[in-house]
């Protein structure tokens, strides 16, 4: 069975709301999933994103595969870089210790371009 994961489109029309769901490939756009690991609203200035990020890296690892808009969400949040590092630890590269500090010198190089990006804009 191939596994994505995709939005999954809900509110009404021209006010979009989506779920970042894990589901079959074979099922409809907003039919049956497999399990919700998500939100994402674009209507929000900047878009809001809420994802639980072990979800996300427990389905990536197990090998489900994101479409091209979930893959560039999961990327901004974090995900696909933290699953980059762990496969490094897997390796034997660096430990955990060193590679959560990675993650962590990265999160907040990312939060304060957000941050500066945002002060602009206002």
């Amino acid at each position: 069975m191939a596994v994505k994961i995709r939005l999954q489109r809900h509110g009404s029309k021209k006010r979009p709301f989506y779920f970042i769901v894990v589901a079959d490939a074979r099922a409809p756009r907003d039919g049956k999933f497999i399990q919700k690991i998500g939100t994402y609203n674009p209507l929000t200035h900047p878009a809001t994103v809420l994802i639980d990020r072990q979800k996300a890296l427990e389905w990536l690892n197990n090998g489900a595969q994101p479409t091209d808009t979930v893959r560039k969400i999961l990327s901004t949040k974090g995900v696909l870089y933290l699953k980059h590092l762990l496969r490094g630890v897997g390796l034997g590269l660096f430990d955990q210790a060193t590679a959560m500090n990675k993650f962590e010198a990265w999160h907040q190089e990312q939060e304060a371009k957000f941050k500066a990006r945002r002060s602009t804009r206002c």
